[in-house]
């Protein structure tokens, strides 16, 4: 089935302009970076902020009105001032979901990644390698293609590529982690420390624990480690935060023992194979074939993870060959929780001079601040990898000075997703954020700059999806989908924005989704409850819960020991709202909690928003949860700096509505109903040709002999693939030709 619906003359007018802008350039150049060589098609520089909303952004017109003002973000605002903002870009509720639909044009229903991958979910709602990827894509024009930073669409667990799952989606070279950041090492690392240093590093003296010197121990290769003694503060960062970034570990008031020692003789000292966040994570290598888990004792899995990121892209860029065109993921770690300080240097603002070294819950302002400063800390190593990679350059007083018709480059900066709730900016709804279908949960700063744009530093109002991206990323490369990918796909084309000022809005509706991804036995995430008043499933584990400040009712759970306290260890969220009825009685309506949806979508056009939303909510009459389904009516309002949005006051009564209103209402249920109904499930179809036939038959035989576990080949979803999965196969021969 095709998906994509394209407007009539948008990909010959893209095309057009495209083809002139290669034929037009200078031929002889000899770089990368300079101006287009005649026939070859513009590199691309994909970069991907992490949790970072429109909310955040003052150059599309927010960034919120209280006292602290947006973070710095100079980098960023060159590009925008460069090329092109378009100020209407929707994003999925979550990383994963949003990640998949860049790389495969699809939308997440079609690709069942419906929230962020955990370990527990099975390959089925991961990223599937028998799908065209972009990279796979653009390797048709002859692309190379680099990934660096977070995945986070597939794999290791449950997935038969296991560590070499960038690879299998078609990355030549990934440098970067599996997933989301750890937890903070509250020890910082030092043995018998445990839980007295909430930002996992030793702060600066007149903090509790803190320091003004130490022994800085650095893991090298071999088994050896370095030692230096630190002390004092550099450019604001106390010696443990200095250590830290270094990829050590500060034993504070001690000198070094040598200045080279044994990691052995360390032991019961320091203990270097704890993860830390933003600055300790097992590096993840695959290239030429080969994969390289490397571990946290290792120096390369240590530092603070933007500056790997972007040192790690600037090494591979700057190694292409002059004539071969490439794209460059670089997906940014940050602003991701754990919310852990940044280098002091990367974060300009006096802001980063406030931070505490308290990086907890009970510190919400210095939250917000800390994300501000990572997310300067983005901005400033983004400025760094253009500058390093000759796509701009510094002026006199340090500031970026980039010219996009100077080199031969695309280069593209998104949100995954809207931010976390503690860090939204005012004026943008905190309880209806990341992990919403709501605005402030899937609205997304994007830019576009480079030479293929026309009369840059404007906005673009119209409405652009996620996915439009996979579109947009073939047609620089001038290859027609339709061709590669003739089973079709959701995006639209975006383009023809960049070289027509004029362009009419391509898309006439769009579309963000969320939910539950797929785990063995129908089973799910346990409960997390939010500022004691939302559950939801989407942390995986305890541990993530509690790294974003919520309270774990799942397996393991803490069990209530307080008087009136009701935790104890549930499966689903309204088993919360069970125990709190046990304890509460008729003043259950009190202490309830709001259940957060387990299906939620939205749609909307130029003018209205329908939210979509299903919930289990507990029936105390008959002690069971029962399915909740809700239709939600907005009027879209997104004026700056305050916008107007779908929150629960502003929601359109539907037994109300004026004749205008019910018309678009009405549209609206039947587009989504009818998107809704374009996805069929195929039992047997694993490599998601669309048919059922001898392929598959010989796709399952070689999983189920060599792997046996979690693979796309799973239809049953026990984890396994074994004969019951091929029994389906055999059920459906020739079933769902296109």
């Amino acid at each position: 089935m095709q998906f994509r619906l394209l407007r009539q003359g948008a990909l010959l007018v893209a095309s057009m302009s495209l083809a002139s802008c290669w034929l037009d350039s200078d031929s002889g150049s000899s770089s990368s970076n300079d101006p287009p060589a005649a026939d070859q098609p513009p590199n691309i520089l994909f970069v991907i902020m992490d949790d970072v909303g429109i909310d955040q952004m003052e150059s599309f017109g927010y960034g919120g009105t209280d006292i602290a003002g947006p973070p710095a973000v100079p980098s960023i605002d060159t590009l925008a001032d460069s090329g092109i903002r378009f100020r209407n870009t929707w994003a999925m509720p979550e990383c994963s979901p949003s990640r998949a639909t860049f790389v495969t044009g699809l939308y997440p229903m079609r690709t069942n990644v419906l929230q962020a991958i955990g370990p527990d979910d099975l390959a089925n709602s991961h990223v599937s390698p028998y799908v065209m990827t972009i990279p796979k894509v653009l390797a048709t024009a002859g692309y190379e293609n680099g990934m660096f930073g977070k995945f986070h669409i597939g794999g290791p667990e449950n997935n038969p590529a296991g560590f070499a799952a960038p690879a299998a989606l078609g990355w030549e070279y990934f440098y970067g982690w599996g997933g989301l950041p750890a937890s903070i090492d509250t020890s910082a690392g030092i043995v018998g420390a445990e839980d007295q240093y909430s930002c996992g590093f030793v702060p600066g003296p007149g903090q509790p624990g803190g320091a003004h010197a130490g022994a800085c121990y650095v893991p090298q290769a071999g088994g050896s480690a370095s030692c230096t003694e630190i002390a004092g503060e550099q450019d604001g960062d106390p010696a443990g935060l200095q250590c830290l970034t270094q990829g050590g570990v500060l034993v504070p008031g001690q000198a070094c023992l040598a200045q080279v020692v044994e990691q052995s003789e360390l032991e019961g000292l320091v203990d270097f194979k704890r993860e830390n966040a933003h600055y300790v994570s097992k590096l993840l290598i695959n290239w030429d074939g080969e994969v390289e888990d490397v571990s946290l004792a290792d120096p390369r899995s240590r530092g603070y993870r933007a500056t790997i990121e972007v040192d790690s892209a600037i090494d591979w860029i700057n190694t292409r060959s002059d004539d071969t065109p490439w794209m460059a993921t670089v997906s940014f770690s940050s602003a991701h929780t754990p919310l852990q300080h940044p280098p002091r240097a990367l974060a300009p603002t006096a802001r980063a001079d406030t931070l505490e070294a308290n990086c907890t819950s009970e510190a919400p302002l210095n939250q917000r601040s800390i994300t501000d400063a990572l997310i300067e800390s983005l901005d400033t190593e983004l400025g760094r990898l253009l500058v390093e990679t000759g796509l701009a350059t510094r002026a006199s007083d340090g500031s970026l000075s980039y010219d996009p018709q100077a080199s031969n480059t695309m280069v593209v900066v998104i949100g995954d997703n809207g931010s976390f709730a503690p860090t939204v900016k005012a004026g943008f709804d905190m309880g209806r954020s990341k992990g919403s279908a709501y605005q402030t949960g899937v609205w997304v700063p994007l830019v576009i700059s480079g030479p293929l744009v026309e009369q840059p530093d404007r906005n673009v109002e119209h409405m652009i999806n996620a996915v439009d991206l996979y579109q947009f990323f073939a047609d620089v490369a001038g290859i027609d989908l339709d061709e590669v990918v003739p089973q079709g796909t959701d995006a639209e084309e975006m383009l023809s924005y960049l070289t027509n000022p004029e362009r009419d809005s391509v898309r006439e509706l769009n579309f963000t989704h969320g939910g539950l991804n797929i785990l063995a036995n129908d089973g799910v995430n346990g409960p997390c409850v939010f500022s004691g008043n939302f559950c939801s499933h989407t942390p995986m584990s305890a541990q993530i819960c509690a790294d974003n400040n919520g309270v774990w009712w799942g397996p393991g759970a803490v069990l209530g020991t307080e008087e009136g306290d009701p935790i104890k260890a549930v499966d689903h969220c309204w088993q919360v709202n069970q125990a709190i009825y046990e304890k509460y009685g008729n003043d259950y309506e009190e202490h309830k909690v709001t259940m957060g949806a387990l299906d939620y979508m939205a749609i909307r056009d130029d003018e209205y928003k329908l939210v979509r939303n299903e919930a289990l909510e507990y029936d105390p009459d008959t002690d069971s949860g029962v399915l909740i389904k809700s239709n939600e009516f907005y009027r879209i309002n997104q004026a700056a700096p305050i916008p107007r949005l779908d929150r629960e006051d502003h929601e359109l009564p539907k037994d109300d509505l004026d004749a205008v209103e019910q018309e678009h209402y009405d549209e609206l249920n039947y587009q989504l109903d009818l998107l809704l109904a374009s996805h069929q499930a195929c039992p047997g179809d694993g490599n998601s040709d669309g048919v059922v036939d001898q392929a598959d038959i010989d796709n399952h035989t070689q999983l189920s002999a060599e792997w046996g576990e979690s693979s796309m080949y799973d239809f049953n979803h026990d984890g396994l693939t074994n004969a019951q999965d091929l029994a389906i196969i055999q059920a459906n021969l020739g079933a769902c030709p296109q």
